[in-house]
């Protein structure tokens, strides 16, 4: 029998933090403290024509009883420490979560089939795959569109980049994160096992248009730069790896 043939390796060593809040800077630390400075978002706002404001809340656990836009994306933190998406280190943060909300001057909320504004609570699912859990934090970035871009392909996506610019800022320091530190890490492998059955898993994503795209293969993981939408690959079907889906190769631009 042929020898089993490991493709790839991927670390992610996660890094808990434990307490968020607004200071006099955007920082990160691996020792599990975030800090949030909002005059950074009159840097980003004058780079997209397609939003007129742009605004940073802290949301605390169980501090969920409050108005919210409708959530247009629920992002995890993470950033590549050596490799591509899918091998390598990728150091994620857990305890925290930022979530993307919008609407327009008009207020029109930036949805296409069905809208999630309203009270956060009743709103948002805890505890599932993807969501936050009881007590972790949440860093509500909100957007105010130009009149009618919440439902035009280039607002949403305007939308998109100025938050995941927002989160590069963190990425940028969680790169320098000393591995060891981690409060987790779990390693993956993808193999290659000859003779065995070949396993294929079908994923049907969003690419309609508007904010029902889906954005794949960027810099970052969960990341949005260079990203290559779906819709412009003319939605035909697409391999990823184990190790890249793991790894957050797959955004919902929703």
């Amino acid at each position: 029998m042929e020898k089993e043939i490991d493709l790839r390796r991927l670390v992610i060593k996660a890094f808990h933090i434990t307490e968020v809040e607004e200071g006099g800077e955007n920082k990160v630390t691996a020792s599990g403290k975030m800090t949030i400075e909002k005059k950074i978002l009159d840097e980003i706002l004058p780079k997209y024509p397609q939003l007129s404001k742009l605004d940073v809340q802290i949301i605390r656990p169980g501090e969920h009883d409050r108005y919210t836009n409708t959530m247009m994306d629920i992002i995890p933190i993470s950033t590549k420490v050596l490799g591509k998406i899918g091998d390598g280190i990728t150091h994620t943060l857990t305890g925290v979560y930022v979530i993307l909300t919008g609407v327009d001057e008009n207020g029109k909320q930036a949805h296409e089939f069905g809208s999630s504004e309203g009270n956060l609570k009743e709103k948002l699912y805890l505890n599932r795959a993807g969501t936050p859990g009881d007590d972790d934090y949440i860093v509500s970035f909100d957007v105010v569109l130009k009149p009618g871009m919440g439902q035009e392909r280039e607002g949403v996506l305007a939308a998109h980049h100025a938050c995941d610019e927002f989160i590069q800022i963190f990425r940028e320091q969680m790169k320098k994160f000393r591995g060891d530190l981690c409060t987790e890490r779990h390693e993956y492998h993808d193999v290659v096992r000859p003779g065995k059955k070949r396993v294929l898993i079908v994923k049907q994503v969003a690419g309609q248009g508007a904010m029902y795209d889906t954005s794949l293969f960027a810099k970052e993981p969960s990341g949005t730069e260079d990203g290559r939408s779906i819709i412009d690959m003319g939605n035909m079907p697409v391999i990823v790896t184990p190790n890249e889906y793991r790894d957050g190769i797959i955004r919902s631009m929703q």
